[in-house]
């Protein structure tokens, strides 16, 4: 082989191996920043960042935090939270039959993948994100725990205009911290969280409404059946 056809080789290779170390980069980086975030608060989310009504919050252990309203969130979001390993297979395949059919967009993301999406991305869809969305839920699920991926999703989870958390949701709605939270008023926080920038959790009106009072039933049952054993 000449020189030039070995350097023009070597110039090959270096191309290819650059896609495998940002590949490589990437991993490194991504669970290094889920073991961090196993123990410390995450600062702050891109949708925080992008939130241009500022940002109203107040971390809060999940201890701290009234058993209803993880309850009230289980009934609202993921009844098989405690079950699956990230994702609801049979939400993901009725989410995506019901959207073919048209109507008004259901989504089949359980508590897991949002708190993935939260914490680690940015709104909206596309398949780059929703892959990314995939690998951040199984390091959670992983690496996190059903405790530590509650504790975060209730408080980095959007509870109204430019409040995260859902003690900083209880205190602007209730005028009181998220410990003390009654079943009524869990479930009206839950039933605010898929469009916390268009429903209200004081004086709900229409499906709110009827929402709230939907998951204020729904927390006997997933207390009952044991559906937050995962929790405890």
């Amino acid at each position: 082989m000449t020189a030039p056809s070995v350097s023009a080789a070597r110039r090959r290779s270096r191309w290819i191996a650059i896609p495998f170390k940002i590949l490589l980069g990437f991993i490194v980086l991504s669970v290094a920043m889920t073991v961090l975030y196993r123990f410390v608060p995450p600062p702050v989310t891109w949708t925080m960042l992008l939130d241009s009504n500022g940002i109203t919050k107040d971390w809060t252990s999940l201890d701290e935090i009234d058993p209803n309203m993880a309850r009230a969130a289980i009934a609202g979001e993921d009844g098989k939270f405690c079950l699956h390993h990230g994702f609801d297979v049979d939400a993901i395949a009725k989410a995506a039959i019901h959207n073919a059919s048209g109507g008004r967009i259901r989504g089949g993301s359980t508590i897991s993948q949002q708190t993935a999406k939260n914490v680690f991305l940015w709104q909206g869809g596309g398949f780059v994100r929703k892959g990314l969305e995939a690998w951040f839920t199984v390091l959670i699920e992983a690496i996190w725990g059903k405790r530590r991926i509650m504790e975060v999703y209730l408080n980095v989870a959007e509870t109204g205009i430019g409040t995260y958390g859902v003690q900083a949701g209880a205190i602007r709605y209730f005028h009181h911290g998220a410990g003390k939270l009654t079943r009524a008023e869990a479930a009206r926080i839950a039933a605010v969280l898929p469009l916390p920038k268009r429903r209200a959790a004081v004086a709900p009106g229409g499906f709110t409404r009827r929402y709230g009072n939907s998951i204020a039933r729904r927390i006997g049952i997933v207390q009952r059946d044991g559906l937050d054993s995962c929790l405890r």
